[in-house]
């Protein structure tokens, strides 16, 4: 029996601690592929890959300063490094499969390394889904702000990107094209001056549920949740899930397993030492419009590769 200790480092195949915050999970011909933040030496991006989200092998550096970059249709600006050769914040990377373009497409959230107000969007793209993707600059949308961010991949194979804007007073959602490579429209803007951030989406049953988190810097807060029959909303009035520190966490993302089990990944973030951060991973119940998690310290996977949670 394999074991989890939430709140604890995890552990690659190596015995390294796992670096891969503010992430997502794609599954893809037979794995989990864990992508997240890796701020060490001249790392941005890393990736991993397991059969059963306990074992995890990594596979590679898949962004850092020396990736290589090139300009696609969009006017971005392309920058790894500063000036003074220290790095630039990429930040909360997701990753979809594009059928039409069969490349992986990541869209991540870009910061100059010195403040807060570029507040831009980034994308990148690969042939596989742990090779050296090549960087394409990063924007903003439609000119506006682009904080915190996520992906989502609809039933009828449409993409959407949500981010936080005018300094996260907002959470936009824009629909993406067909290739995933821009934006085709401004579908939806939620919750204005909530100041909403770290959003993560699952769909059940027809309805879209999306989990953010409140703006409090590295300290966790009170999780909510908003629903709506259409990504393009209206959207519900937020509600609470978790407790008021959401277990000492922060949405990361929301992985539907083979079996169509549902879990909640998120970051604890330790602000006095980010590299101390480690992860939660919790069981998601969505029912009756409600979504709710409840913490438990063991998480197994048992022989039989069934999840449980004590």
């Amino acid at each position: 029996m394999k074991e989890l200790m939430n709140g604890t480092k995890w552990m690659d195949m190596d015995g390294n601690p796992i670096h891969a915050h503010g992430g997502y999970i794609l599954f893809y011909e037979g794995y989990y592929y864990w992508y997240g933040e890796d701020r060490r030496e001249n790392y941005y991006i890393s990736c991993y890959r397991s059969k059963d989200l306990f074992n995890w092998e990594f596979r590679n550096h898949i962004i850092t300063t020396e990736s290589k970059a090139s300009k696609i249709r969009i006017r971005t600006s392309i920058l790894l490094k500063r000036e003074d050769g220290k790095k630039v914040n990429l930040e909360r990377p997701k990753v979809l499969f594009n059928e039409k373009i069969q490349k992986f497409v990541l869209w991540v959230h870009f910061e100059n390394g010195v403040d807060y107000r570029d507040a831009a969007c980034a994308i990148a793209t690969c042939d596989r889904p742990d090779g050296d993707f090549i960087y394409h600059g990063h924007f903003n949308p439609y000119g506006y702000m682009s904080r915190d961010c996520t992906l989502f991949l609809d039933d009828d194979g449409t993409a959407y990107f949500v981010s936080a804007a005018r300094d996260n007073a907002d959470l936009h959602i824009y629909r993406l094209q067909d290739d995933y490579l821009n934006i085709a429209s401004l579908a939806a803007r939620g919750w204005q001056g909530e100041y909403r951030e770290a959003p993560a989406i699952v769909k059940q049953d027809n309805i879209y549920y999306i989990c953010t988190s409140f703006c409090t810097g590295w300290a966790p807060n009170q999780g909510k949740f908003g629903k709506a029959s259409s990504m393009e909303g209206p959207w519900s009035v937020l509600e609470d899930f978790g407790d008021e520190t959401t277990y000492d966490s922060q949405p990361a993302f929301i992985v539907r397993t083979e079996n169509g089990q549902l879990l909640y990944f998120g970051d604890r973030w330790d602000g006095q030492d980010y590299f101390n951060s480690s992860y939660i991973m919790l069981p998601l119940e969505i029912m009756d419009g409600k979504m709710t998690i409840n913490f438990f310290h063991q998480v197994m996977l048992t022989d039989t590769e069934e999840i449980i949670f004590k």
